[in-house]
């Protein structure tokens, strides 16, 4: 089922009445969602999760919320929503600039700690003030979903640090089967430290054939270059990489 209602101002009223729909669909094995810029609030959310909450057949489920002003708690019966949904092999979730903060990202990452079954997963929380905690919490998640293949990360315009990057390295450490990783850390002052981190997960994902990463705009210089050059060099397997290191302050050596 495809509902696309994108930039309808449909309002949390229209969320509910969705939702309420949703959950009468309870044989659904694939739903997509396309509600952003719809003004649903944490109460629209709120509905949306309380009806994907009853279709626990979802083998697939996407959902486009970005510009809802959803916060922490519209986060919150969204994961419990995700987590019920336990035969889930695919999952698309964009919440993009919606204030969920590092709570609404520990609620997404509780609720993704239940998807045992993940293959593919794709977390788009690009402007949602999520800092180191959000990272762990969200790294926390990931490290459960133990048959993850392929796993796309965009945290844009965040703040998770150079700490938050080392906690999502060590999520993604423990993903030992991962052949395609796209992770996005533009503009979350990682630094030369939190390069290292990534740089040595990097090197332990061996399984590796596609490897997307965008550090643009992190304070990262020649050092930070090295550790990145070193972990890369350690996926012997990579037929496919996307490199992108635009706005940091690396010379002519970490060019080298």
């Amino acid at each position: 089922m495809n509902l696309i209602l994108t930039g309808n101002g449909i309002g949390e009223n229209g969320a509910k009445y969705l939702g309420e729909e949703i959950a009468k669909c309870s044989t659904l094995t694939s739903l997509s969602i396309y509600l952003h810029h719809n003004s649903i609030g944490e109460n629209g959310a709120t509905y949306l999760g309380e009806g994907i909450a009853k279709c626990v057949t979802l083998t697939s489920l996407s959902l486009f919320l970005h510009h809802n002003s959803i916060g922490e708690n519209g986060a919150k019966y969204l994961g419990e929503g995700i987590s019920k949904c336990v035969a889930l092999t695919f999952l698309d979730l964009n919440l993009g600039d919606n204030s969920i903060g590092d709570n609404g990202a520990k609620f997404i990452g509780d609720g993704i700690a239940e998807c045992f079954t993940l293959i593919s997963l794709n977390l788009l929380f690009r402007f949602n003030s999520i800092g180191e905690n959000g990272a762990k919490y969200l790294s926390e998640g990931i490290a459960k979903c133990v048959s993850l293949t392929s796993l796309q990360l965009v945290l844009w315009y965040n703040r998770i640090g150079e700490n938050g990057a080392k906690y999502l390295g060590e999520g993604i450490a423990k993903r030992t089967s991962l052949t395609s990783l796209n992770l996005d850390l533009l503009a979350n002052s990682i630094g030369d430290n939190g390069t290292k981190y990534l740089g040595e997960v990097i090197s332990k994902c061996v399984t590796l054939t596609a490897l997307d990463l965008n550090l643009g705009d992190n304070s990262i210089g020649d050092n930070g270059a090295t550790y990145l050059r070193e972990g890369i060099a350690r996926c012997v397997t990579l037929t496919s990489l996307n490199l992108d290191l635009t706005k940091n302050r690396i010379g002519n050596n970490g060019a080298k």
